[in-house]
């Protein structure tokens, strides 16, 4: 497990485009945190890592595909009523794309998620630092933590 403090906005999408760029592909990252942690800020700079630029909540529309420089698949469990649900839209097909899958409120939807991913909380909200703890699942994840 390893922590940052991010005191910015810009600081937090920073830490998410150094961890886009160390990401392998396939890769799949479980966000945490509350309304305004900043769980889609750290989401935009993955995607910036990608040549995404075009990042916004899919709360409404579960997920989002961004193709780019590699394949962005941009989850939202806070409105699913419950797993089944996530299942119905075709997750096990997009678990099996070569793709970077970054999935918000990822708490919501445990029994889902791989056994090798990388859980990130990111605690605070509003004009608070961010408190974004990485807990890695699987060597490959490891390995990204430590070349933070």
């Amino acid at each position: 497990m390893r922590s940052f403090v991010c005191t910015t906005e810009a600081a937090l999408s920073e830490l998410g485009k150094r961890l886009g760029s160390l990401l392998p592909c396939p890769a799949f990252v479980a966000l945490s945190g509350g309304l305004g942690a900043g769980k889609t800020v750290l989401t935009r700079g993955i995607g910036l890592s990608v040549g995404a630029v075009d990042i916004s909540s899919p709360t409404f529309n579960i997920v989002h595909e961004h193709h780019a420089d590699r394949l962005l698949l941009h989850f939202d469990a806070y409105r699913l009523q419950d797993e089944d649900e996530l299942y119905a839209i075709g997750y096990d097909d997009y678990m099996n794309m070569d793709a970077i899958i970054v999935m918000e409120w990822a708490e919501l939807v445990k029994g889902c998620l791989p056994i090798n991913r990388l859980d990130i909380n990111i605690a605070g909200s509003g004009s608070e630092n961010r408190l974004v703890t990485m807990t890695p699942h699987g060597k490959q994840y490891e390995e990204v933590v430590e070349k933070l």
